[in-house]
């Protein structure tokens, strides 16, 4: 069953779902914790307001059946979000886990938001249209041209697109969500992480407005083709394929294959594959009692040496270090 809800009286549920604050760090009352209205699901949101003009939301939630949101029309800053499980539709068009969505400032129009009765968990990011600026480093200085586009009256529809996650924006992704940090601490490493993201949508910007990024001049065939050789590489972590054993395997020339690959997932073929087996590693690391030279035969590493270099310069600490920091942070 699908339950139909008005945007108002969906954020009265909540309010009255919460009304003594829960704090997710204790140091930090600027990081609460809303707990899903129980008639609706099970779940959370978590909202971290990093200062004035930048505000991180975790949204991991499961409803008991299928919702429609209706919306209206409402002021809205710039906005980037992340979904890692789940799906949604807005007025029947979907945005499906593994993609991210870019909004500029403007006017947000209302619609039907509809959420399926499913995990869905979502990193969300809100910045001013001034603190935006601000990174011009000079306050009455204008954006470059190629980004004005983001920024524009709130009487107008603000500026929209859907990517795909890569590789680099999930390692990240996966930083924000296990911050085994509290305090100010937290609150640095949560806005590096988020800021750095900023910067990967904004070079994406600038290189299409620049006519740099040919993403949306590929063929539906040819992207089919990459989306093939990405679950191919996915499958043969430990033993991936030549590219030119990929190549001939997903029908594409070895130069298409390279150059797609990078513009469909923002990265190249072999950083993919790195990147994906060392994600592996660290989840064997935490579920999985196997010892550091198993998980690096395991993931495709020969020399264990050389996994923990990998290890270490992807997430920070060496395999060994990591394992026993996420033991005692359970």
């Amino acid at each position: 069953m699908t339950i139909t809800i008005l945007s108002p009286d969906y954020s009265a549920l909540w309010e009255a779902a919460n009304e003594t604050p829960q704090y997710f760090d204790p140091s930090d009352l600027s990081d609460e914790t809303w707990r899903l209205p129980p008639e609706l699901g099970e779940g959370y949101i978590r909202d971290i307001h990093l200062r004035d003009g930048l505000w991180l939301r975790i949204a991991c939630n499961h409803f008991h059946n299928g919702i429609i949101l209706q919306s209206y029309d409402r002021t809205h800053w710039l906005e980037y979000s992340f979904l890692l499980k789940g799906g949604v539709l807005f007025d029947g068009t979907p945005t499906l886990a593994g993609q991210y969505e870019f909004y500029g400032s403007g006017m947000a129009p209302g619609g039907r938001y509809q959420f399926l009765a499913q995990e869905n968990l979502t990193v969300f990011v809100h910045i001013s249209p001034e603190l935006f600026r601000s990174f011009t480093g000079n306050p009455d200085q204008e954006l470059p041209e190629q980004l004005q586009h983001l920024i524009r009256p709130y009487t107008q529809t603000y500026y929209h697109r859907i990517g795909t996650i890569t590789s680099t924006m999930q390692v990240l992704l996966h930083q924000i969500l296990e911050c085994p940090y509290l305090g100010i601490s937290k609150r640095l490493h949560s806005e590096s992480k988020i800021l750095e993201l900023l910067g990967m949508l904004v070079v994406q910007e600038v290189e299409m407005r620049n006519g740099d990024r040919s993403f949306y001049s590929l063929k539906p065939d040819v992207i089919e083709r990459l989306y093939y050789a990405r679950n191919i590489l996915l499958q043969r972590l430990n033993n991936p394929l030549t590219l030119m054993e990929l190549s001939r395997l997903v029908g594409l020339n070895d130069c298409t294959l390279k150059r797609g690959f990078r513009e469909v997932f923002g990265t190249t073929v072999f950083s993919y594959v790195r990147n994906h087996r060392l994600e592996q590693a660290r989840q064997l690391l935490q579920t999985r009692d196997m010892n550091i030279k198993e998980i690096a035969y395991l993931v495709g590493y020969a020399d264990p040496k050389s996994f923990a270099i990998a290890f270490r310069k992807q997430f920070g600490l060496n395999p060994k270090d990591y394992r026993k920091e996420r033991k005692y942070s359970v």
